[in-house]
């Protein structure tokens, strides 16, 4: 039987060129959310690196590795789900953008590589090609826990709409995006699709974003994220870091399903999103 409720806590780590230093940092601000009640931590996406195609070979190293091996330490010293942020993993000669999920006995319960790469050219604002260093992942990511089944997403994957909606029906009920918005897409859209996905899909959504620094060559939004199922924004951290707690309740979860069925309302006979892996 999953508990109704739990706490979740999201890391908006201040990431240094100094990846010795990051790994250290968020492992401290791990403890510091254990300390505080956290059942569940998310970190952000490329938490022991900065972000930048020209920094992903650099910084890439295999799972298990440097960074990994610390997070299943401070997971099992504090018995919490850790989500890993993401971390550029290198594997057979390729690279990809990676999430590591640990237990509270400190195991590895899965690993999410971002599905969808991040190219994208908005003249005059942004151009960003991941795929000039990054190969893409193929595989979707959930893992149970006492409380609810949590889907994993990386940043991109949370505009695609289908990959929230195969998670949902296969009964996850929090989805966790850790993502590096920039500053043209971050206001326009950071919000916006976690509402969005919250709401077709009555989910909780998180979003873990490193704190901004202005000086990077990539500077990232922040204003990592709770939605709740009605789509309400249950807090929001600003650009500093920090950790941002939230208490999820799933009875309210169960209560917005009953109150508004789409789940069950579904016309199968006129559409579908079909999944073409397991």
């Amino acid at each position: 039987m999953f508990k109704q409720s739990f706490r979740l806590a999201l890391i908006q780590l201040q990431v240094s060129s100094i990846k010795s230093d990051n790994i250290t940092r968020a492992c401290s601000l791990v403890r510091e959310a254990a300390k505080q009640g956290a059942n569940i931590v998310s970190l952000p996406e490329c938490f022991n690196s900065p972000y930048g195609t020209n920094y992903f070979p650099e910084y890439a190293e295999k799972i298990p590795g440097e960074s990994t091996k610390k997070l299943s330490e401070v997971a099992k010293e504090n018995s919490i789900y850790l989500i890993g942020g993401s971390i550029p993993e290198e594997d057979d000669g390729k690279l990809y953008n990676t999430c590591a999920v640990f237990g509270p006995d400190g195991n590895l319960l899965v690993k999410h590589r971002k599905i969808h790469l991040f190219d994208i050219d908005v003249p005059g604002k942004i151009t960003f090609q991941e795929s000039k260093t990054l190969s893409p992942g193929d595989s979707f990511s959930t893992f149970d826990t006492p409380y609810c089944r949590v889907g994993l997403g990386i940043c991109y994957d949370m505009r695609f709409a289908e990959l929230a909606q195969i998670y949902a029906r296969r009964g996850c009920q929090l989805l966790v995006y850790p993502g590096a918005f920039n500053m043209t897409t971050g206001p326009a859209h950071w919000e916006l699709l976690q509402r969005a996905r919250a709401v077709d899909n009555q989910v909780y959504v998180a979003t873990a974003s490193p704190a901004r620094d202005e000086k990077a060559s990539y500077v990232a939004w922040g204003h990592s994220t709770v939605v709740d199922p009605w789509g309400q924004v249950l807090t929001k951290a600003g650009t500093e870091e920090t950790i941002l707690y939230s208490d999820i309740d799933l009875k309210k979860l169960s209560e917005i399903r009953q109150q508004i069925p789409i789940l069950k309302q579904k016309r199968a006979d006129l559409y579908s999103v079909e999944s073409k892996k397991p």
